[in-house]
């Protein structure tokens, strides 16, 4: 077995070990695994049976995942995403007023374009296009932005109608969970002991336990998972050529590609496997498991599909190769029979590691000159977008905007590729019909 892993990931080659590997797989899963509890409360506002939706949230999880590690051999991690679930049932079908049915139809269209653009090279052009600036800013930005998710599921910072934002309370027993996980994670890595994320994970839910905000699961742990027949392939074919359906699609095809661009970039850029400029040989098979993901995950009755960024915990533990995503993949599948278990670990107990990896993240900001103007501001907004509006695609989005603008205004248009002239007016034409209200 061991040299068949060998063989099929390039362990020595990669420098890391099966245990390594599985260990980071784990850690991934478990600072992720929210995703099973959260994509059935969003998407079930819509009328999707919940429990189904369940299910199809870890096979699509699965699929995708195993699809990140078989073909492109990579340590990401991929499931159904956040906020384009929340545009799925918020946009879609709340304020647009279209059915479950159709929505889900826009993202099988989406996945199928998707193919069609990663097969014709399209999506690598784009993603080969983004200056080398934005490449060593986006890594930063998603570092702020997960380490702001950490301190928010801890309830470290809370949001304020003054300010904004403000320190938590102290009185609640999340903060504690967090800051325990925290010392015994730090503490662990100044030492230099293996597995040290997933240890102060472990010890911040048995604090938890400690403290009673956690209980062990009572009766059986293993259940069998609910049918996803009454959400399975449910398509609407009426409406595919309307204004609307196009106006969907367009919006699923420009967030989908960016957030999942801006993981890769960032996830990847810490392994070692990137060269200089951010690029990877590994890209297009990336793009296509994400694209081939999302299109299964339509089928199995679940919302976009796209990398994600809690995958920067398992490789700040270690994993280089596909090898994780496929720990990470097995985790969901015991996920679906062992959800109780699972699902016991508290979302302030993975806090600590999405801090950790926040501070991993930062260290390329060193790349970037912020004395010259024409690419220090595009640098500088594409990091702070990214955590202040919650969004790695916003913050690509803005930080590509200025980076256009500035170096067309000073002079300097032949650093500005044609790529890039293109996606800039795709993003403009995105912020005007949002002002207009019809993009969410």
């Amino acid at each position: 077995m061991n040299s068949l892993l060998e063989k099929t990931f390039k362990l020595s080659e990669n420098k890391t070990t099966v245990r390594k590997e599985l260990m980071a797989g784990l850690i991934t899963f478990l600072t992720m695994s929210y995703i099973l509890v959260v994509n059935p409360q969003i998407l079930s506002t819509t009328g999707m049976d919940r429990d189904a939706l369940f299910t199809s949230t870890a096979l699509a999880a699965i699929f995708a995942t195993l699809m990140m590690a078989l073909y492109a051999k990579l340590p990401i991690a991929q499931a159904p995403g956040m906020g384009l679930n929340a545009f799925f049932a918020f946009t879609v079908c709340g304020v647009m007023g279209y059915s479950w049915q159709f929505a889900l139809t826009a993202v099988f269209i989406e996945g199928v374009i998707f193919i069609l653009l990663t097969f014709f090279n399209v999506r690598e052009l784009i993603v080969k296009s983004i200056p080398k600036v934005l490449k060593d800013a986006i890594p930063v930005g998603i570092g702020l932005f997960i380490t702001m998710i950490g301190l928010k599921n801890a309830g470290i910072i809370v949001s304020s109608p003054d300010t904004l934002v403000t320190l938590g309370d102290f009185s609640k027993h999340d903060i504690w969970i967090a800051f325990m996980g925290l010392l015994v994670t730090a503490v662990l890595y100044a030492r230099n002991v293996n597995g040290a994320i997933l240890i102060g994970i472990v010890a911040s839910t048995l604090f938890a336990l400690i403290l009673g905000d956690v209980k062990l699961p009572e009766g059986s742990l293993i259940s069998t998972p609910p049918s996803i027949a009454p959400i399975f392939a449910q398509f609407q074919w009426n409406n595919i050529l309307s204004f609307d359906m196009v106006v969907v699609v367009f919006t699923l095809l420009l967030v989908n590609l960016f957030d999942t661009v801006g993981t890769l970039i960032g996830v990847i850029s810490k392994t070692g496997l990137a060269d200089e400029d951010g690029n990877f040989p590994q890209m297009k098979k990336a793009l296509f498991a994400d694209a081939l993901g999302t299109t299964v995950g339509s089928v199995l009755g679940t919302s976009t599909i796209t990398a994600y960024v809690e995958s920067a915990s398992g490789v700040a533990s270690g994993g280089r190769t596909g090898l994780t995503s496929v720990s990470t993949a097995c985790m969901f599948i015991l996920a679906l029979f062992f959800a109780p278990l699972f699902l016991m670990v508290p979302a302030a107990a993975t806090s600590p590691a999405l801090i950790i990896v926040g501070l991993f993240m930062i260290s390329s900001v060193v790349k970037i000159n912020f004395n010259e103007m024409s690419d220090g501001l595009p640098a500088f907004l594409t990091i702070i977008f990214m955590p202040f509006t919650y969004s790695i695609a916003e913050g690509i989005v803005f930080g590509i905007l200025s980076y256009t603008f500035i170096k067309v205004c000073s002079g300097k248009v032949k650093e500005v590729s044609a790529t890039i002239y293109v996606i800039a007016v795709l993003f403009l034409l995105k912020i005007i019909l949002g002002a207009m209200g019809i993009v969410g």
